[in-house]
């Protein structure tokens, strides 16, 4: 496939405006009315010079939906499968679409976006790389952040809510989209950027970015967690989510035995050896303030789970999302808004709970909470394996049951 010819028309010939206007008038009618569609922070989008528009993306209409956005035409990119048929290519290419190579360092892609930016245009960019849904934001890539300093282009982050819902199958549904773009941020401008300072500039987007998500009413990312049960699972659940950037505050049966792990930074009776990091807090379970975290783990057995819900159960609040060590309890959560279970695909891990490198099998009802969880295990080293919810046992009349051995847990 020749994509030389859609970069060269990019990058000399630029946008079609009067297909552009056209396009964008068309469009503008349907997306008012049928999607509702808000603008909010459109003034922070400058109105001439280099501009990057950094965006989080759920669909193929994000582009298009921040077109409606901006008061100037816009240039993105787009994977190269959508210029394999000619006639939609030679569309989406006169509206500022050119092609990408994805899963490979792509050079013309990148002089591209420069010779848009050189010429003071502005250039959308999706840090995430793909399509993400559902649930929160998906991690950026690294070369979004080069780009930026080897441009020294001001960088608006923008989020758009509510495309993910728009299609189903090949029908185009109403459903209410909304855009919030934040003030510009400035970096300065390098000749060559190395990798670690692309990081620091992309996880400074980034985060502006979840702002604007979140300001929309988006799921945020998990931020502290607070374990109850200091039992070795309970231990090695709270040191996973800490090498994962959580804090998390690990619930023990007394406040003396909060003490004693705060002191020595190890649980040494269930789980030698295994230090615990800055980021992990023992507290007494009675004064853990569960509606302040993000995510709920109850590391107790099944035959414990009932009065630990019974204890702690009116403390949780809509933004928590719960996760429970062992499939037979969940019936005793059952009706949960977000719940999951998590457990070690083989005996021999087992001995070692959750550390590094580790085989886990992840089930949830709800998908963009069993995303957003894998995301974290996967971060904190785990390998994480999408299993189904155990349906029967969240049921209330399932009969009770023992602790299933750790292959099976909710397989």
């Amino acid at each position: 496939m020749d994509l030389d010819r859609y970069h060269a028309r990019a990058r000399s010939q630029g946008v079609n405006l009067l297909v552009y206007r056209v396009s964008r008038f068309a469009l503008g009618l349907l997306a008012l009315p049928y999607w509702r569609l808000s603008r909010k922070g459109r003034d922070h989008i400058p109105a001439d010079g280099p501009v990057i528009i950094a965006a989080n993306h759920r669909s193929f209409l994000d582009p298009f939906i921040i077109g409606l956005t901006c008061r100037r035409p816009i240039y993105y990119v787009a994977k190269q499968e959508l210029f394999e048929n000619r006639l939609l290519a030679w569309y989406i290419n006169v509206l500022g679409a050119f092609p990408v190579r994805r899963g490979e360092a792509d050079a013309e892609m990148v002089a591209t976006a420069k010779a848009i930016l050189a010429r003071g245009d502005t250039l959308v960019i999706f840090p995430e790389g793909t399509r993400t849904r559902p649930g929160s934001l998906g991690r950026p890539k690294r070369g979004v952040g080069r780009l930026v300093l080897e441009t020294g282009a001001p960088v608006v982050p923008l989020a758009v809510r509510g495309t993910g819902a728009i299609r189903d199958g090949w029908r185009i549904r109403p459903h209410k989209v909304r855009v919030r773009a934040g003030a510009a941020l400035r970096f300065p401008q390098t000749e060559r950027a190395s990798g670690p300072l692309a990081a620091r500039v992309v996880d400074r987007v980034w985060a502006a970015v979840t702002l604007q998500w979140e300001a929309l009413g988006g799921l945020p990312p998990l931020r502290r967690a607070a374990v109850v049960g200091d039992g070795a699972e309970g231990t090695a659940v709270a040191v996973a989510l800490a090498r994962a950037g959580l804090a998390v505050d690990l619930g023990c049966r007394t406040g003396g035995r909060a003490d004693q792990l705060a002191a020595a930074r190890e649980n040494e009776a269930d789980l030698p050896g295994v230090r615990l990091p800055a980021r992990v807090t023992p507290t007494a379970a009675s004064a853990l303030a569960l509606g302040r975290h993000d995510l709920v783990v109850f590391a107790v057995p099944a035959a414990e789970l009932p009065a630990m819900v019974a204890a702690h159960g009116r403390a949780l609040t809509p933004r928590s999302g719960l996760l429970v060590l062992d499939p037979a309890a969940l019936r005793a959560v059952h009706g949960t808004r977000a719940w999951a279970t998590a457990s070690l695909r083989s005996r021999a891990e087992a001995a070692t709970p959750f550390a590094d490198g580790a085989a886990v099998v992840l089930g949830a009802r709800d998908e963009a909470f069993r995303r957003l969880l894998a995301d974290v295990l996967e971060q904190a080293g785990l390998d994480v394996t999408a299993g189904e919810a155990d349906r029967d046992a969240a049921a209330p009349s399932a009969p009770a049951t023992t602790r299933p051995p750790a292959k099976a847990a909710a397989a």
